[in-house]
């Protein structure tokens, strides 16, 4: 029997673009902050994280008023909770661009659970993939604390791992198990709008909007569909509503 998960959204960093980053062909040109999320998922026998998030974020006053929380770094966010980087049993990657990795080395006690894809883009990425970049995982991997998967997996009873390639080729999106219902934090980067898009959207033809940084334009907008219709929460991986930290599920 599997145990019921609470999810703690932790800001551990933040990224200034246009929305249309996240939401493709839409509100290109208006300015947008979106959080960078590790994600404490807590209830079970182990305590699991997913992303590490970045190793310096930037904290500034207009940043956290756009995104409606307090960016930290990954110590103090862990710190609230009374745990510290030693504490976590399980990472789980949604895929490897830096800033879901950057602070990798400091979880020493735990096993990373990443798509065996991420592995080698991360190690030999085309131009294109320039968010990647290998210095961040060395640690781990040197130390035989990363676990590759080849397919969908179940890490513990209750949170499952779904390969979902839209971001990239090994994006990981995450299903748990809450009092609430399934969860899924999506491995992709986007936030809610690419699931319930407004009217005019819709008006279109279009069920949901793919993101704008993606593998394949239309396998990502199947991608976003089926992740839609496969959980009762969506928790969207750079959504802001989430950063003042409401624990889901």
């Amino acid at each position: 029997m599997s145990a019921t998960y609470t999810i703690h959204p932790l800001v551990v960093g933040s990224k200034r673009f246009e929305k249309g980053f996240m939401t493709y062909q839409q509100q290109m040109g208006t300015p947008y902050v979106i959080p960078l999320y590790a994600w404490l998922i807590l209830g079970g026998d182990k305590k699991i994280l997913v992303d590490t998030g970045e190793l310096k974020p930037i904290v500034s006053a207009d940043r956290e008023e756009f995104i409606g929380g307090k960016i930290e770094t990954i110590e103090d966010a862990l710190g609230r909770f009374g745990l510290t980087p030693a504490d976590i049993d399980i990472v789980i990657h949604t895929h490897l661009h830096r800033d879901h990795c950057e602070n990798d080395y400091k979880f020493e006690n735990a096993a990373f659970y990443v798509h065996e894809k991420e592995l080698e883009l991360v190690h030999d990425p085309h131009p294109l993939d320039y968010r990647y970049q290998e210095d961040f995982i060395l640690d781990v991997e040197e130390n035989g604390q990363i676990v590759a998967l080849k397919e969908d997996t179940e890490v513990v009873p209750g949170v499952k791992m779904i390969h979902t390639p839209a971001h990239t080729e090994g994006t990981m999106s995450v299903l748990v198990d809450t009092a609430k219902g399934k969860a899924l934090i999506t491995g992709f980067c986007c936030i809610m709008e690419n699931f319930y898009p407004p009217k005019e959207v819709k008006g279109l033809g279009m069920e949901v909007i793919p993101p704008s940084t993606c593998v394949d334009l239309k396998k990502a907008y199947d991608i976003v569909l089926e992740c839609r219709d496969m959980a009762d929460i969506i928790v969207p991986i750079h959504e802001p509503s989430f950063a003042k930290g409401d624990p889901i599920g």
